[in-house]
């Protein structure tokens, strides 16, 4: 993934005449091997010097009394707050600040896990510009009303993303006149930023949503405890919660087939084989026309 995200990178610069700060934002656990990896494969050819990585921050995980775990290292036992946290990463780690001294004005923030991520996007840029606003978002149409995806509406007059896990079966369900779903807008983790909407947003805190999940610990004799079932909760921000902080947002609605390929599962749908194909497909299209 980091290849293709690189070569994807490496065809903007040559277009436009310009080499694109990349900055990476790792985890506590992932970060070792992360610049391991990348340094093993020279940065797959991408300037090293504009390659900036910054961990991400953690919050505590508790059991279901609330009681904190405690990892193997007696201290208390945290986890990566989720991708909300980029905002208040980048300014803790001097990130923002080092985009403000090289004279960046705009920053797109995308995952790692797809195929088909298109970080460069004059139309994307334009249409932001265009319309006057501070942020900027891509979607795809909902494939189906139960798509594990967050949808795209408005709360309280701001833009609002609702994650799937949280958006009622009515709702993901409702079609409007033209049968459409009337939540049906993607959130596809393509967001686009202003440089003071970025600043705005590093300074805000952001709601927390909660994940039951597996989490060895060590119990009151001393002794790790590796459970078979879920037994603690982890705090996370999501990104999108910081769209309700700005009035309006531009929305592009772009084709599935054209970018977006995600790896989410190790099988099955969303799978490395199926972003596979379709990354495949993609440039079989293009080479076509």
């Amino acid at each position: 993934m980091f290849e293709i995200l690189t070569e994807t990178l490496k065809d903007a610069n040559r277009k436009y005449g310009v080499v694109i700060p990349w900055y990476i934002m790792t985890s506590k656990e992932n970060n070792a091997a992360t610049v391991e990896f990348l340094e093993k494969h020279n940065y797959f050819g991408y300037p090293k010097e504009n390659v900036i990585i910054f961990k991400q921050s953690e919050l505590p995980l508790v059991d279901v009394n609330g009681k904190l775990l405690i990892s193997k290292d007696m201290k208390i036992k945290e986890a990566s707050d989720g991708n909300g946290g980029t905002y208040s990463s980048l300014r803790a780690s001097g990130c923002l600040a080092n985009m403000k001294e090289r004279g960046v004005k705009w920053i797109f923030i995308g995952s790692v896990d797809n195929a088909l991520l298109k970080m460069v996007d004059p139309i994307l840029l334009g249409l932001t510009i265009k319309n006057g606003a501070e942020i900027a978002s891509k979607s795809v149409v909902k494939a189906n009303p139960h798509e594990r995806v967050g949808v795209f509406c408005k709360m309280n007059g701001h833009p609002k993303v609702i994650e799937y896990s949280e958006l009622p079966e009515k709702m993901a369900e409702e079609r409007d006149d033209m049968g459409e779903l009337r939540y049906g807008e993607s959130h596809i983790m393509c967001n686009l930023y202003s440089i003071n909407a970025l600043e705005k947003a590093s300074k805000e805190i952001l709601m927390y949503h909660t994940a039951f999940k597996k989490n060895s610990y060590i119990d009151e004799n001393g002794k790790e405890v590796i459970p078979t079932e879920p037994n603690s909760y982890k705090f996370e921000s999501f990104i999108f919660d910081a769209f309700e902080f700005f009035d309006d947002i531009t929305i592009l609605r772009v084709e599935r087939e054209e970018e977006f390929a995600p790896v989410k599962n190790k099988e099955g749908a969303d799978s490395p084989k199926t972003a596979k194909e379709l990354y495949e497909k993609y440039w079989e299209r293009q080479k076509r026309n």
